[in-house]
Order: structure tokens, then sequence, then C-alpha cells
């Protein structure tokens, strides 16, 4: 029998049932899930250290693999969302006073610098206005003033529209001996990307974009020995303690993980422990923490979807539905933010909010009257735009016909301040 009466009677709202609405989501995410990765999120849960487990964390492996256009063996899960997957790049590679160069042209690079300094880094942010991005030139200069362990850039900036073009930027970050770290959550499925062409060390992105999975999990993946500089000949070595500076051979990537001074602050997103429970470096695994079955068996499925749809025509469904979608807003009157066609990014597109008008007003007639979500500005871009998504199956013309024609009933409706 209990021994003392209960403070908190059980609440009314859980005694009803559940109510969800039927709204589509086309924001910059989540998007809506497919049926097929709803059913996933049905079955029944099975042991998270299961010999049926280890298969579906195999398959997701090298599922993300294909998704980005990699080999690395070093390829995994991380048990949060993209902000988890950021600061595991960040914690096992940056040591305190290392030297960070951010590209903080959103609040993606505003983040990292955050967790940066938080670790203890010379953080050296080259911030920019919204709707920027970099060139070589500007990244050179920074490589050579600050010299670098680590660079990170944004390939596709959620807050601001803006893609981020990648080609070139592994080779010069080498040149100076950084590491190139890649923030793809906006990106990934919408867009090309080449992990291992392009010369990124570490590459994450997070489930509940274009791959139209739950939010809650994220991947990442960091350069190996199959992308090593070999800097005599040779084949490549097999283990870790065979690379460095007098083998003539170099992985950066590795050499900064395996050669640390410090442990990384958090147990919980160490690269060690994750490798091994994720099979990446072929010893026995051991138990590190309980992983979300559920959400990884709707991970395997987006991932699924994806490969059978295959990388090009996700790229070009994306391209194309963005274009058109380009087309209809232009039509209302209205500015895209990006002025570059080139630097648009096809996921996330951003729109000035038209003079007069409270963005907060648009936002809520659409999802008050349509059951649609598009929003608004996030950091140094709120109240400057409007944000709206086309993410994996959501990226078709019927629906940039259904967000246009919210849209033009909102500017009719609409208060609009008095100039």
């Amino acid at each position: 029998m209990a021994s003392h009466k209960l403070l908190v009677t059980p609440p009314k709202a859980l005694l009803k049932p559940l109510s969800i609405p039927n709204q589509l989501l086309l924001g910059p995410g989540p998007s809506n899930l497919p049926p097929r990765i709803m059913a996933a999120g049905g079955l029944q849960m099975i042991g998270s250290m299961s010999k049926d487990m280890y298969q579906i964390m195999d398959e997701i492996k090298e599922g993300i693999q294909y998704v980005f256009q990699t080999r690395n063996p070093l390829t995994l899960v991380i048990s949060g969302s993209g902000h988890c997957a950021l600061e595991a790049a960040l914690v096992n590679v940056l040591e305190p006073g290392d030297s960070f160069l951010v590209g903080a042209n959103g609040i993606w690079g505003q983040r990292a610098v955050d967790i940066g300094e938080r670790i203890g880094a010379r953080v050296h942010p080259m911030t920019k206005d919204p709707g920027g991005h970099y060139t070589l030139q500007e990244v050179e200069e920074g490589l050579a003033q600050h010299k670098p362990v680590l660079l990170f850039l944004t390939h596709g900036e959620s807050s601001t529209g803006v893609l981020q073009p990648l080609d070139g930027f592994g080779e010069l970050c080498h040149r100076y001996k950084c590491l190139l770290l890649v923030d793809s959550v906006a990106s990934l499925g919408g867009t090309p990307l080449y992990m291992d062409r392009q010369g990124i060390d570490i590459l994450y992105s997070g489930s509940q974009k274009a791959l139209n999975a739950p939010p809650g999990t994220s991947l990442i993946s960091f350069s190996d020995k199959a992308n090593c500089s070999l800097a005599t000949g040779g084949a490549v070595p097999q283990n870790r303690e065979d690379f460095g500076e007098k083998s003539g051979i170099r992985c950066w990537t590795w050499e900064k993980m395996y050669s640390r001074k410090t442990k990384p602050f958090s147990f919980y997103l160490d690269i060690k422990w994750l490798a091994n429970f994720w099979g990446c470096d072929d010893q026995p695994r051991m138990y590190h923490h309980t992983i979300p079955v559920i959400s990884l068996y709707s991970l395997r499925e987006s991932l699924a979807l994806i490969a059978e749809q295959g990388l090009e025509n996700s790229w070009r469904q994306h391209r194309e539905a963005a274009a058109y979608l380009h087309g209809r807003l232009q039509a209302l009157g209205l500015q895209l933010f990006v002025k570059d066609p080139a630097l648009r990014l096809p996921t996330v597109t951003t729109v000035a909010v038209p003079a007069g008008y409270d963005w907060r007003d648009i936002v809520s007639y659409v999802i008050d009257h349509f059951d649609i979500e598009i929003m608004g500005g996030l950091g140094p871009s709120t109240g400057k735009v409007l944000r709206i998504g086309l993410l994996g199956c959501n990226a078709t013309r019927e629906n940039v016909d259904r967000v246009t024609e919210a849209l033009r009933a909102a500017l009719q409706h609409c208060p609009k301040k008095k100039l």
C-alpha cells in the first residue's frame, strides 16, 4: 500500500484521446511522413542490441553512404537531432585552444560558434548578413590568417535560403591542413552533394527534412582511410596506428580524433564509443546507450525510399518543384530573398516579407484558413523573410499551387500597416 496520499491528480487532458490536426507542412521542416514511413513507426519493438537490430543498423549505414556519396566506414546515426550531430562533430574534433573557423551566414553558423566557444576553442566567425555566401578567396584568407584545425560551412542555410557552393573547399582546406565540416541538414536529398569527391571530412544531416522521417535522429560520417591523403606511394594501411607523419600517410580526421590530449567533453557523443556500437571498427559491439529503435525503423524506410527513387531523380524533383514555386511567387508580386538563382536552396525558398505586412499575420492566416504551415525567418533572418519548404514527398506542383493560392488569399485579407 502507498504510504502517502498523492498530491497530483491524473491530468484531465491525458484522459482524452490524442488529437492531431491534418496539416500540410511546407515550412523548412519537419516534413509530412509518407504512409510507408508512418507504418514503420507502428511496428513492434525489438531488442536494441539484437542481431536483427544490428542488421537494420547496418542497412541504415549503407543508406547514409549512398545519400552522402561516401565510402567512409565511420558512418553512423546520432540519437538526436541535427544539433546533436553538430555537437558530435565539434566535441570529437575540437579541443580547448584549437583554432576554429566558422562560416556564420545564418543561424547554423551562429550555433557552431556557440558550441565551439563552450568547448574552449579559439573561434573565428566569418560573419555575413543573411543571404550571403562564401567564396574560395574569402575562405583562403581566413585559413591563412587563423590557421584553423577545422572549418565549418552550412551547405543549405535554411534560415536564409542560401545554397553554399562546396566545390574546391575540401581541397583548399587540406592545403592548409584544416578539416572541412559541412552541415547538410536542409540540403541532403534535395540538391547534389558528393562527400568524397568534394573532399568533405565530416558531413552531417537530419532525418526530418527531405528524407521525410520523424525528427530525432541525425546522420554523420567522418573521412576514413579510403579517403586519406597518401604523401608517399604504397597501399593504404588498415590500422589507425599506421597513419601519421612518420609513415607519410595522413588521415587528418583520424589523427585529430585519435591523438587527442583530452577526452571529448561528452560521453554520449564520444565517437570512439559510437563507432564501436554502430559496427564501424570491426570489433565486437559493446553497449553504449539505448538507441531509438522505432525511429530507426522509420529512418531505414526513408533511406530505402530515396534509394528506390534514385538520388539524381530526387535532386531533379526538388529542382523542378522549386523553379515552379519561384515562378508562382513572382507572379504574385513577391520578391525572392536570394537574388542569384544559382545560390537558391531548392528545399527551402525564402521570400522577402512584403512591405506593409506583418509576417506573423501571413503565417497565421495560411495555417488558420488553409491548414498549411509556412514559417517566418529564424535567427538573423527573423522579420525579414517567409520560408517555404518543399521537402521530399512534399516537393510537388500540386503543393506549390496550394501554398501560392493560400498566400494570395493572405495578401488580400491580412491587414497592412499605414505607411
